[in-house]
């Protein structure tokens, strides 16, 4: 049972459990109630009819590890690309992060090496031990042109963790005794927004210690539909995962790390990065934030808790704004949420919207009990499950997980418009639901398979397409509303150029 050190840990429990989120919601279209774990436990996706028309846009140069991993761990690919962004000063040019630590502008199609963060932080720089080390994600201040200023999250171990040598770092909020690897929010100030090249300062902002080398820190990011004026505006979200701590309780508590409010590990935080009322002076803390003022222990940072790994979260630029969010599944159930401030998702007592049982043999998931209400989880709008073949053995690992993508609001594809986007990102299938489905409390939105063409009309696999059966898909948006698929197996990025009909379901 990891223990876990920092400020709050002397007032009792007891104000852990008052503080729980207040959103609640029911999971409509769940089985009725079973003893044993559900054998099938969601409907398989169904066919759209519909495909992407992809065109390839760019290809990012190849990087490596450092050291290189052994074979066959997932981390030895062309280039550990996982984002696509525009900067948003009107320029046009659009950012891509390389997990391997170089983050890249794309002009014209052609990518140049902006900053090597990798390089910033080395030796402490951690790149290998997992598939989400290394550099994790960057955001732009909404009003860079002006500031300057951009944001980025990596991994760090080595010398930053050695409690022998002077380099030692810790975190700012609790973190586990027994601590691996953390993770650091960087604010970056260029001297010319403009430039090609980053030259400027930098100050870190943020950091977290975790149990262990997966589940990490796993984006950042501001509202691109906030202005200025409104609240959320200039704000940062952080999406935290547990760091692996599947089921374990916190120190002196009867709820588990995702759950307990006092620790930042499984949950979305939300901070002014402009402000000095936090923890270490270096970020604030927005008084709307769900917490703030509140009796009790719980972090003023937390904007939403109960996460298991929160993979990609976005916002909608219609529909009311709202805010999405993809979370990787334990044992079958791959999850995307609406968030709203103080949602608690369940983890580790849910998966999705089934109750997950640490250590059960059947690595199966349950169905709520009928008070469930009480507790006050919100549950996912959208969610697929694994369902492994006949005769495949329990806890075998499946090779699924999902990632969260956009909800398309461009022009180059009108029958997408209003559907979220996100993947099974391992085989690289892309699947879409419609945002008038999407709403915390009602059933789950139907999960509809897009069929993929080459801009040569001629139908296509991602598998194909990276030309590698482990895709590793993740997905880019421009300022326009329009998306990007991108593949850590080939470092390609495709654009989304158009849709096609067809009446062939899309092959496996």
């Amino acid at each position: 049972m990891p223990r876990y050190l920092g400020r709050c840990f002397t007032v009792v429990a007891a104000f852990v459990t008052v503080l729980a989120a207040t959103a609640c919601s029911t999971p409509q279209g769940v089985a009725p109630q079973a003893v044993g774990p559900l054998a099938h436990p969601l409907a398989d996706p169904i066919s759209s009819g519909l495909g992407l028309t992809l065109q390839e846009f760019a290809t990012i140069p190849p990087s490596k590890p450092d050291p290189l991993p052994p074979p066959g761990d997932n981390l030895d690919r062309w280039a550990r690309i996982n984002y696509l962004g525009e900067i948003p000063d009107g320029s046009g040019r659009l950012f891509v992060p390389d997990l391997n630590g170089k983050m890249y502008l794309i002009k014209d199609g052609k990518p140049q090496v902006y900053l090597d963060v990798g390089a910033e932080f080395a030796p402490n720089f951690l790149n290998t031990k997992s598939l989400s080390n290394g550099l994790v994600f960057a955001a732009f201040d909404p009003e860079f042109s002006k500031t300057g200023k951009f944001y980025t999250a990596h991994t760090e171990a080595g010398p930053a963790l050695n409690p022998k040598v002077p380099q030692t770092k810790i975190p700012d909020l609790p973190y586990p005794q027994e601590m691996p690897a953390q993770a650091v929010v960087t604010e970056w100030k260029a001297a010319d927004p403009a430039a090609s090249t980053f030259k400027g300062t930098r100050r870190e902002v943020l950091r977290f210690g975790f149990a262990d080398t997966i589940h990490g820190l796993q984006q950042i990011g501001f509202n691109p539909t906030a202005h200025p004026g409104d609240k959320d505006y200039g704000l940062l979200y952080i999406a935290v995962g547990d760091g692996g701590v599947v089921g374990e309780e916190s120190p002196g508590m009867v709820t588990t790390v995702p759950q307990d409010l006092r620790v930042p590990q499984g949950k979305i935080l939300r901070i002014d990065p402009r402000g000095t009322n936090g923890t270490n002076g270096n970020y604030g803390i927005p008084p709307d934030n769900p917490f703030v003022g509140k009796p009790g222990v719980a972090l003023r940072e937390i904007y939403a808790s109960g996460l298991r790994d929160p993979v990609r979260f976005s916002w909608d630029s219609g529909n009311g704004h709202r805010m999405f969010l993809a979370n990787i599944g334990e044992q079958q159930i791959e999850s995307i949420y609406e968030v709203h401030s103080g949602d608690n998702f369940g983890w580790s007592q849910r998966e999705g919207p089934f109750v997950f049982k640490a250590g059960d043999p059947s690595c199966g998931v349950f169905t709520p009990p009928a008070d469930d209400s009480k507790y006050g989880y919100t549950y996912p709008v959208v969610a697929f499950a694994h369902n492994p073949p006949p005769g495949q053995p329990p806890c075998e690992t499946s090779g699924h997980a999902v990632v969260g993508g956009f909800v398309y609001q461009g022009s180059s594809a009108p029958e997408l418009r209003g559907k979220y986007l996100f993947s099974d990102f391992v085989p690289g299938r892309v699947f879409y639901a419609d945002t008038r489905q999407m709403h915390s409390g009602g059933k789950l939105a139907t999960i509809y398979e897009l069929a993929l063409f080459t801009d040569g009309a001629q139908p296509v696999t991602m598998q194909q397409l990276a030309g590698n059966s482990r895709v590793d898909l993740r997905f880019g948006a421009d300022s326009h509303g329009e998306l990007y698929l991108l593949s850590k197996a080939n470092g390609k990025i495709w654009k989304i150029i158009g849709t096609h009909r067809t009446s062939s379901p899309p092959p496996r």
